[in-house]
């Protein structure tokens, strides 16, 4: 198994940025395809972003494409999201997700077998 622990969210005001840190612990990090999702309340996990285990291959949901950027440092056991251009509709708790050893990037939540406990994000208007 592989511990997450996601840190960097907090409330900023709309058109403002902020980046996500996901730190990883136990099995091999840098075998891990890695993603990003969001629940905001009322609503169903949405699927935000999603980075294969080398970094070369980065896939995003519609609704941050050109906004958020997903990367990942395997010397620190870190992914990151830098979000940019934040819109009241991005307030959500932003949880990260690891994928088993070399699997591909992937858009479901269903894929992914371990999961951190989430940071909030507050974008005001």
């Amino acid at each position: 198994q592989v511990q997450l622990v996601e840190s960097g969210g907090g409330l900023v005001q709309a058109g403002g940025s902020l980046r996500l840190a996901c730190a990883a612990s136990g099995r091999a990090f840098s075998s891990s395809a890695m993603g990003w999702f969001r629940q905001a309340p009322g609503k169903e996990r949405e699927f935000v972003a999603s980075i294969s285990w080398n970094g070369g291959s980065t896939v995003y949901g519609d609704s941050v494409k050109g906004r958020f950027a997903m990367f990942r440092d395997n010397a620190k056991n870190t992914v990151y999201l830098q979000m940019n251009s934040l819109k009241p509709e991005d307030t959500a708790v932003y949880y990260c997700a690891a994928r088993k050893a070399y699997a591909t990037v992937y858009y479901f939540a269903h894929g992914y077998d371990c999961w951190g406990q989430g940071t909030q994000v507050t974008v005001s208007s």
